[in-house]
């Protein structure tokens, strides 16, 4: 059964409720997008050492607890309590600053504060960019740097977004999602103060597929992007 779309009044309603059913299973669940995120991230990141970080929408910490451990100084905040709980209980997790935080709300931070803004995977859920990006920006330092990462726009042409299979009840689960195009990232993040120094775009080949069966469906097509920005 596919959980039924959320209100045209609020069109993300459901995601921060899906996200929270979501935690238990996230790191397990098989996601093709993450395993194909996850190194195209660290490569973008590069060496953290030193660094005050902040990650806009950790999750499980699966970018948080890395870079902590690589010698960052972590910032990390979700607005899904599950998900902050599924990242506390993971070892190093200690080594990090966790926060209950709405990204569609002012980050409570002050200006200046980080060197990198790190974002996995979030922006589908985002419905005002500009807002994203300006306060990404407001809290980035001078020379400082942004990885932002989101599942491809051309995804959605193929019917697909966030979603999970609850492994108890066989439901389909989708928290809610917005079909932006990588051009209103661009135009946002330029928007608010950031240059941009590369746009990379990454599909599934066929050896990926037979790691990850479900990005079968997916070889050859864009699955997902990754922005590293700089502070203009």
């Amino acid at each position: 059964m596919l959980t039924p779309d959320p209100s045209p009044l609020d069109p993300l309603g459901h995601v921060r409720e899906g996200y929270d059913r979501w935690a238990r299973v996230y790191d397990a669940d098989g996601n093709p997008l993450i395993a194909l995120e996850d190194p195209a991230v660290r490569e973008a990141i590069g060496n953290v050492r030193g660094l005050a970080v902040l990650d806009l929408g950790c999750g499980t910490g699966r970018h948080a607890v890395w870079m902590a451990a690589a010698g960052a100084i972590v910032t990390a905040v979700d607005f899904s309590r599950g998900m902050l709980a599924e990242s506390r209980g993971k070892p190093g997790s200690e080594r990090i600053r966790f926060l209950a935080c709405d990204l569609r709300q002012p980050l409570p931070f002050a200006d200046d504060s980080f060197q990198l803004v790190v974002s996995g995977l979030v922006l589908e859920h985002l419905p005002d960019l500009d807002h994203f990006f300006g306060e990404a920006r407001r809290v980035s330092c001078s020379g400082g740097r942004a990885v932002i990462s989101a599942m491809h726009p051309a995804m959605f042409l193929r019917g697909a977004q966030a979603r999970f299979t609850n492994p108890e009840s066989g439901e389909i689960v989708q928290p809610g999602s917005i079909a932006h195009q990588v051009e209103d990232f661009v135009a946002a993040a330029r928007r608010a103060g950031f240059g941009v120094e590369s746009i990379a775009e990454s599909a599934a080949d066929a050896a990926f597929a037979v790691r990850y069966p479900r990005a079968a469906r997916y070889i050859g097509w864009p699955m997902l992007v990754v922005l590293r920005l700089r502070v203009a």
